[in-house]
């Protein structure tokens, strides 16, 4: 298998930091931790989507249920958006 290996890159979180504008190199937005689960992502009052300026909404890697390729942060982002302008 080892000569089936053209090349390799080793990205370290520097790099990640560096080149991409991921703080601290975190590729899921910020550490999993305790902290950062459910309710407290990204931060403790801005976990339903919404944030304190007037129709600005997140939805990346740094809102529940975080990073992935599933689309959820977006899909619960846009309900929350369709919430707001049935109001």
């Amino acid at each position: 298998m080892p000569e089936l290996i053209l090349s390799h890159q080793i990205i370290t979180p520097q790099d990640l930091e560096d080149i991409y504008g991921l703080t601290g190199g975190h590729i899921f937005h910020g550490e999993l931790a305790l902290d950062q689960f459910f309710t407290m992502r990204p931060l403790l009052d801005w976990a339903r989507y919404r944030t304190p300026i007037q129709n600005l909404y997140l939805c990346g890697s740094g809102t529940h249920p975080g990073a992935g390729l599933t689309g959820g942060s977006g899909a619960n982002a846009a309900r929350e958006i369709l919430k707001h302008l049935k109001k």
